[in-house]
This record gives structure tokens, C-alpha cells and sequence, in this order.
């Protein structure tokens, strides 16, 4: 394929995306056979016994608190053709064959009752295997009702069921056991059971499908009506909404993205839902089902994905699980000790990049930078006493008489410095915002000018000496053009000769400086992307939308924190000689409003405003760019990280973005257990899971052997 060829595929694959496929190679199906096979003692040959079959249709990090690792059997009866005990390479591969197929998981359900294997389920071996298989204490179901006899025909004539009639009957199969069970427990026929009859109706025939946090609060459904009891209507609505989980999921996002602040209400849940449904529509009660499971810890009424996550996924893990349980539910094997290293590398890795992107950022703007310095720096009230009659008069001087390196004098101890200091400010902005945010991160805004006001003045430790040396580096191409054989000095040169009570030199004016820019720009900027923009837990901006909100926010935190920022400059640039020596800051301020008056105090403004929105700018760009193209290894995917502008990652199922082949192997055995939740469970040491028909009962007479 050559390069053009190869340039396309790429730009298609990103815009239009891609699937990936399954490998199909015998050298596929050989290797991961042999990961698992053992040796037979006798003839030498490999094979799977149950233990290795289990191994290599479950992960070892698989969570086995709903379905049970023995339930995996289930599945050997399929691969298992000659009924032997023993799984060849040829058995593998047509057990991961079946796997392929699009229709995979009905299809090994209707090869685990085809007993003869000969494309057909016969009534009497799918009852007996039933009957063998179901729990002890299962609610019963009646095999002969007017249900079964549509599928399978009437006593004096049954039939025997092909592959599309036994699935399509298995599809149904769920909602007829409910409704038998609900009449079961409806004693005395008025159409209302107890709370713990409808929990334990759901718990035999749904468990492996739901959430923990669904199946914790059964009981509760009955408190989204006025009585305390359970009505049909009220099982039938929860089945409804169950079965319908990726169609609610698709509305529930579609509308939290529209939503100002990522959450929704029950009538906007409903009117998303007739927008984009013809046919399913959901009823009110259905709506109201699924707010009260979502909204049990939120029960204000309105809810974000967040929420909605603990009905949506069903890998969700009750809250009365061990913590250290927590990450298998997630498909992880790490400790705590492990996950605290991990998450620490990562941060230490986002941290780097956010410095490379800190440091490209300021090094964009570094020309603007040096021409407010030189601005601010410029003395006298008379045109006549000034070297520069503007900023762009300044700009073309500089690189007229110190060349186009002029415009980046001293700007190591600006890329240098400034790693640590956007770290230190967003770090403290965070935690600040942490400390006082509700739970839904709400904040009230005096504690969002605090948070930005505290991370201005922690800055403050690392910015002052880093800025006193690049402010001297900056003037310093001028003093030579004026000053006759005056020295060019180096950065360290400069460090050496201010020490350290000399490095904070100015200091007071820099707090004064940074502490009201961050209580202006952060706040400024969160009300901008939310308000403006609509940024939400669900909405994540473009970076354009990003830039702008940057851009905007920095033009008046800039531009009114600039009389501080000039007495700062003259602070710590070096007096010449017959210049005034500052003194301090009352001194410096009532020295420049004597000598130059009130103008002066906003020299270098516009050129501040030109530096701050673009430089924050570059950094988010350059920032989102590294995280693309460099990922934190073993961390999500380059593609998953990128902004595209709406972000559907709150609370993404897990089964949904699961393609590894352990994936439909576990759907198959939920499509199983449908038929009861107790298949293939070992109630004692003597059970090999699942039981399959003696040749006594296959031939229906008792054998004589």
C-alpha cells in the first residue's frame, strides 16, 4: 500500500471511524488454545479439560459476584462436541468460530438444548434439561401455559423448535416468568404483591443483568406511588425500562449534552425520547421508574449521567463492597498500593506535559512579554525623555538594534520558571474549589475569587525571582545601546549578584499583581465555559471554545491588575543613573503619579491583554495536542482522549466498549441464564455444574446395562 494510500485510510478511519475485527487465522484460535491446553497423559495430545476451558473463556480478572465462575461451564457442553469431556484445537476453533458471528450469543444458546445436534430443539430434552438444571428453590414455571403452547404446540402435538423459533421464544421468555411469578405471589387476585415478592421476582430472573445499586433498592419501587405495595403495571413498566436500557441510555445523553448543566429532569427525559423514538415510546410511569432508581442519593429530581450510571451499568458495584474490590469490578487487578502508584505516575506524566505545553506557550508570546517590560520600564513625563513612543515603535527598535533575538532576551528563566508556576496555581485553584464545591461542584463565588486569589499567591514562591531575572535580561539590550560599554550580564551572574533576599525583591508588588489576576481570571474564565459556552459533566468544550473562554477571561484580569504590574517592573528592574530609586511600594506608586501621573500606571496594558490571552491559548493547544499524539502508557487511547466537543465518557458501560472475546462469551451465558438465574451453579463438591441428559433419558426408557 503506498503512502497516499495509506495517508487516506487514516483521515477516513479518524473521521468516519472504524471496526475492528476479530482475527480469523487458525494461528489465532492455535495460540490462544495452547495458553491453556494440557497435555493428555496417554496419547500426548493437548487438550481443555473444564478448569482450562473456564480459564480461557473468563479473565482471570473477570468479577464472578453475580455470575459464578463455575457458571462458565455452561459453555463447555457447546465446545465440548463428542460430549468427552475434552476440548481439541479443532473443538476451539469452531467454539471461537461461533463466537464471530453476529448472532453469536443465541446460537450457543440454542447448541446447549440441541442434544442430538441436529439443528433442532426437541420439547422433551429442552424440559428435561431444564428440570435438571433450574435451582431448588426456583419460582416454578409452568411449561404447559397458553404462552409455551404458542411456541411449542399443545400436549398432542408438540413440535420440535429450529434455530429462529427457539430464539425468538427465548426473547420472550423473560417477561412471561415475571408475569407468571407476579401472579404466583398475588394470592388473593386484587393485582398487588409485596415489595419483597417483586424483589425476589427480579433477583431469580434478572440479577446477572443489573446494577448493584438496582438490586439493593428493589424494594423500593413501591415508593413511587402512594400505597406501599407493588402493582403489575409498576413490574411490568420496570421490565419495560430494563429491557430498553441502551435506547434510555441513548436519550438520557443526547439530553444531559443539551442541558446548561449536564443534568435533566423527567420531562426532559421525556421529550428527548419522543424526538428521537417512533415506536418506543416510554410511558410516565416508566419515567418515573427509572428518576426514583437514579435518583435515590439525588433527590432533588433533576440528574446527570452520574446518576443515571448506577442504573445504566450493569457493572456498577453496590456501595457495601470492600474497596479493594472496587477495581476488579472495573477490570482491574491493581492494590490500593499499586493504584496510588499508578494514578501518581500518571499525574507526575500529565504534570511534564503540562510544563512542555506551559513552556511552548510562553515562549509564543515571549516578543509581546519583552515589549510591555521595555514599556513599563520607560521613565518620564516628556516625550522627549522616552526611548519608545509606543509598543510597536518598541518592537521594530529592538529588532532594529539588538536583532530578532533581541525579542527573546532573557527567556530560558521564563520557560524555566514556568512549569512550576502554572502547576502550583492550578493545583491550589483546584483544591481550594474542592474544598468548598458541593457535591454537584457548585460554588458560591466568593470562594471562587478566594481559590483564585490563594493560587495567585502561592505563585508568588516561584514566578518573583524567576521574573526579577528575566525582567533584567529584558532591559538590559536598551542599557547597552544607551550606556556607553556598560557589561552584558548572565542569568546566574544576575542570581548571584541579587541573593536571595534580592531574588524577592518586589515581591509585595508581584502579590499585589497575581493574587487579583487569579481572583479575576479563574472565576471569570468557569463562568465563561459554563455560562457561556454551556460546559457540563457530560458537555466537555472545543478547543476553540476552550481559547476563546481563555482569551476573554485573561483581557480584563490583565488589563486591571496592570498598575500593580508596572510598580512591580520598576521595583525590580535596576535603577540607571538619575533615575529615581523605589524605595518600596507606597514610594514607587506616589513617585510615578508625581513624575508621570495617572496614564502611566497602565503602560504596557494592551501589550499585557495581547500576551496573557493567546499565551493561554497556546498552552491548552499545545497542551490537548501532547496528550493525543503522547498518552500515558498503559493509560486510555490517544482517540479517546481527544476533545471532539461533547464528551460521553461519565459513565460509559463497561459491556459496551468490552471487545475482547471474553465479551461474548459473557453475553452468551446472561442469554442463558435467562432461563434461570441458578444454571450451572454448584450447590455441592459432587456438581460439575452443568448436568447434561443420560442416554437413558435421551431415548426416554430406563437402560438396562
Amino acid at each position: 500500500m503506498s503512502k497516499v494510500s495509506t495517508v487516506k485510510e487514516v483521515v477516513k478511519d479518524t473521521l468516519v471511524g472504524h471496526e475492528d475485527q476479530l482475527p480469523e487465522s487458525s494461528s489465532h484460535y492455535k495460540a490462544k488454545f495452547n495458553k491453556f491446553a494440557r497435555k493428555d497423559a496417554e496419547t500426548g495430545e493437548l487438550f481443555l479439560g473444564p478448569e482450562e476451558f473456564v480459564d480461557a473463556v473468563a479473565p482471570s480478572d473477570e468479577d464472578f459476584h453475580k455470575i459464578r465462575r463455575e457458571q462458565y461451564l455452561i459453555l463447555f457442553r457447546v465446545a465440548d462436541r463428542t460430549g468427552k469431556g475434552k476440548v481439541n484445537l479443532s473443538d476451539w476453533a469452531y467454539y471461537e468460530n461461533i463466537l464471530t458471528k453476529a448472532d453469536a450469543e443465541y446460537e450457543i444458546a440454542f447448541r446447549l438444548f440441541d442434544v442430538d445436534r441436529l439443528g433442532t430443539v426437541k420439547y422433551d430434552d429442552f424440559r428435561k434439561l431444564y428440570e435438571l438444571n433450574k435451582g431448588p428453590d426456583t419460582i416454578p414455571f409452568d411449561w404447559d401455559c397458553e404462552w409455551a403452547k404458542l411456541y411449542i404446540g399443545s400436549k398432542q402435538k408438540r413440535h420440535s423448535l429450529d434455530y429462529n423459533q427457539f430464539s425468538q421464544m427465548l426473547r420472550g421468555l423473560q417477561g412471561e416468568r415475571i408475569r407468571q411469578a407476579f401472579q404466583l405471589f398475588d394470592k388473593d387476585g386484587d393485582g398487588y404483591i409485596e415489595p419483597e415478592d417483586f424483589e425476589r421476582i427480579i433477583m431469580e430472573t434478572s440479577k446477572h443483568k443489573l446494577s448493584d445499586h438496582l438490586l439493593e433498592n428493589l424494594h423500593t419501587l413501591c415508593n413511587i406511588t402512594k400505597g406501599s405495595k407493588v402493582s403489575y403495571a409498576n413490574v411490568r413498566a420496570f421490565q419495560n425500562m430494563i429491557k430498553e436500557m441502551d435506547l434510555v441510555e441513548l436519550i438520557v445523553r443526547k439530553a444531559c449534552a443539551k442541558s446548561a448543566d449536564g443534568k435533566i429532569t423527567k420531562n426532559e427525559f421525556l421529550n428527548q425520547a419522543a424526538k428521537i423514538t417512533r415506536f418506543s415510546l416510554f410511558t410516565p410511569m416508566e419515567a418515573d421508574i427509572l428518576f426514583h432508581f437514579a435518583g435515590i442519593d439525588e433527590p432533588s429530581g433533576r440528574l446527570g449521567l452520574k446518576d443515571f450510571s448506577k442504573v445504566l451499568d450493569p457493572s456498577w458495584r453496590g456501595r457495601r463492597e470492600p474497596e479493594e474490590t472496587i477495581p476488579r469490578a472495573l477490570g482491574q487487578t491493581k492494590t490500593r498500593a499499586q493504584q496510588y502508584l499508578s494514578n501518581t505516575l500518571e499525574s507526575g506524566y500529565n504534570f511534564l506535559l503540562g510544563s512542555l505545553a506551559g513552556a511552548f506557550g510562553a515562549f509564543m508570546v515571549y516578543p509581546i512579554d519583552l515589549v510591555k517590560t521595555r514599556m513599563q520600564n520607560q521613565r518620564g513625563a516628556n516625550p522627549g525623555q522616552r526611548l519608545y513612543n509606543n509598543s510597536i515603535d518598541c518592537f521594530r527598535k529592538v529588532v532594529r538594534n539588538e536583532g530578532f533575538l533581541g525579542l527573546y532576551s532573557g527567556v530560558l528563566p521564563q520557560l524555566v520558571g514556568v512549569a512550576p508556576e502554572k502547576a502550583i496555581k492550578l493545583t491550589v485553584n483546584d483544591l481550594v474549589r474542592g474544598h468548598y464545591s458541593d457535591k454537584n461542584g457548585k460554588i458560591w463565588w466568593g470562594h471562587e475569587v478566594l481559590a483564585g486569589g490563594s493560587a495567585g499567591a502561592c505563585q508568588v514562591v516561584f514566578t518573583n525571582p524567576l521574573e526579577i531575572v528575566k525582567i533584567r535580561l529584558q532591559v538590559q539590550g536598551e542599557v547597552s545601546k544607551s550606556v556607553e560599554g556598560a557589561p552584558k550580564r548572565s542569568a546566574m551572574w544576575i542570581v548571584k549578584n541579587l541573593g536571595l533576599v534580592g531574588l524577592y525583591k518586589g515581591a509585595s508588588a508581584c502579590l499585589l499583581r497575581d493574587v487579583p489576576f487569579s481572583a479575576i481570571y479563574f472565576p471569570t474564565y468557569n463562568h465563561l465555559k459554563r455560562d457561556l459556552f454551556g460546559e457540563s459533566q457530560t458537555k466537555k468544550l472545543g478547543i476553540l471554545q476552550l481559547l476563546t473562554a481563555g482569551a476573554i477571561a485573561g483581557m480584563p484580569a490583565a488589563y486591571l491588575t496592570t498598575p500593580c504590574d508596572v510598580i512591580k517592573t520598576r521595583l525590580q528592574v535596576e535603577a540607571r543613573k538619575g533615575d529615581t530609586a523605589y524605595t518600596g511600594l507606597r514610594h514607587a506608586a506616589q513617585t510615578i503619579w508625581k513624575e508621570e501621573g495617572f496614564r502611566a500606571f497602565f503602560k504596557g496594558g494592551p501589550a499585557r491583554i495581547l500576551r496573557s490571552s493567546p499565551q493561554f491559548g497556546f498552552t491548552l493547544a499545545a497542551y490537548e495536542v501532547f496528550k493525543s499524539i503522547m498518552p500515558y502508557p498503559g493509560g486510555a487511547s490517544a482517540e479517546l482522549m481527544t476533545h471532539t466537543g461533547v464528551s460521553e465518557a461519565v459513565a460509559t458501560l463497561r459491556e459496551k466498549v468490552d471487545n475482547s472475546p471474553f465479551a461474548r462469551s459473557r453475553s452468551a451465558l446472561k442469554i442463558v441464564l435467562d432461563l434461570d438465574e441458578d444454571f450451572g451453579r454448584i450447590k455441592n463438591a459432587s456438581e460439575q455444574g452443568w448436568k447434561t441428559l443420560p442416554d437413558w433419558m435421551k431415548n426416554g426408557k430406563p437402560s438396562t446395562a
